[in-house]
């Protein structure tokens, strides 16, 4: 078990004055599972890599347990790492690709094969360890790089994107496995991303990065409701929140063809930092379905729909919408979804909208 600590870490490329990652600070708890996701370029990867001892902490310390590591080599850090292409040998068999850091270490045999055999009952693998690798899908070449990292009972493990060369039903099956094979293991996991849904429905906590800096650390469900800017608003949730620029008026803020009310804290926020305008964010499952006649109703025109069955994701513009705005998006009941070329009014849940400062991104209230 282990505390993980990233004190200022940065890393920077040789020949590059843009740090890859840019004085990260972030503890990771004994036994959580902590995800980092962000879009490419973001510095999550680069982060995982400092803490395996694969990049140099320029500035800064990583420490395990208290104890600085930056200037250790992988070997000397209790670290067991999941790598995107499995990075299995092809001449091995399971069983030997399993065991082969142990025996490295001098591990006896009759000791190697019983932690084989045990990692290989967690994970299902049993009657495959007389198998090589290309008698293997693709999931259970992913579960023999999860078995030799769980046979080295390391302090942490690391996983670098060890899902995005699944298809789509394997990814959600087999992201299943792993957080729930990590909850019974209760090994402290660092595990890096760049699909959202993934980091919500497996970590205790998320990290999310942009350009090498954090900008919000937070359970998934406080990170969804309550992201810290504009960013991360925009980033967190499938399809994204709806973001659009909105004058203050007397009454909240204009939106479309409604003026939209806003919480005092908000309007407050607002005007001591002398905004004309907010960022105004709210996500397509804020809306209810109002009745044609409704007055403050927002008027939505259909332009693409996605029935999805259960659901329904209506795709439209708003009026005063600028030319090449993104598309307004509503979720519907997937039984009754209307028609492309239609105009909608929706109207907005009370206390749903999220309102951020149009030159920080800055949440406000």
């Amino acid at each position: 078990m282990a505390e993980v600590s990233y004190v200022d870490a940065t890393c920077l490329y040789p020949g590059n004055p843009i740090p890859a990652v840019n004085g990260l600070n972030l503890d990771v708890k004994d036994g959580e599972f902590m995800v980092l996701v962000g879009p490419s370029g973001s510095g999550k990867s680069t982060a995982l890599r400092m803490l395996a001892g694969l990049e140099n902490v320029s500035h800064g310390e990583i420490q395990i347990n208290g104890v600085d590591v930056s200037r250790k080599p992988p070997k000397d850090r209790d670290i067991a790492m999941v790598f995107q292409n499995y990075a299995l040998y092809p001449h091995m068999s399971v069983a030997e690709n399993m065991g082969f850091a142990l025996k490295l270490k001098g591990v006896p045999k009759e000791q190697r094969m019983a932690k084989v055999q045990e990692a290989a009952r967690l994970l299902d693998l049993e009657k495959y360890l007389d198998r090589k690798p290309k008698a293997l899908s693709g999931g259970q070449r992913q579960r023999v790089a999860m078995g030799r990292a769980i046979v080295r009972e390391p302090a942490v493990f690391l996983m670098d994107e060890p899902l995005s060369n699944l298809d789509a039903k394997l990814r959600v099956e087999t992201r299943s496995n792993i957080a729930q094979l990590q909850a019974r293991l209760g090994t402290t996991t660092v595990y890096v991303t760049h699909d959202q849904v993934e980091a919500m429905t497996m970590g205790h906590r998320v990290a999310l990065l942009k350009d090498g800096v954090l900008q919000q650390v937070d359970s998934p469900r406080n990170l969804y409701d309550r992201p810290a800017n504009a960013f991360v608003a925009g980033f967190i949730g499938s399809p994204a929140m709806n973001l659009r620029s909105a004058r203050l008026v007397p009454g909240g803020a204009q939106l479309g063809n409604i003026v939209l009310p806003l919480s005092s804290a908000v309007t407050d926020a607002a005007h001591a930092a002398g905004l004309q305008a907010v960022t105004l964010g709210v996500r397509p499952e804020s809306f209810t379905v109002a009745d044609a006649g409704t007055e403050d109703s927002l008027a939505v025109e259909v332009q693409l729909v996605e029935e999805l069955g259960a659901d329904a994701y209506v795709y439209g513009g708003l009026q005063g919408d600028e030319d090449g705005a993104k598309p307004f998006v509503v979720r519907f009941d997937g039984r009754v979804p209307p028609r492309i070329g239609e105009t909608v009014k929706v109207a907005v849940r009370t206390a749903e909208e999220h309102a951020f400062n149009p030159e920080s991104g800055e949440r406000l209230g």
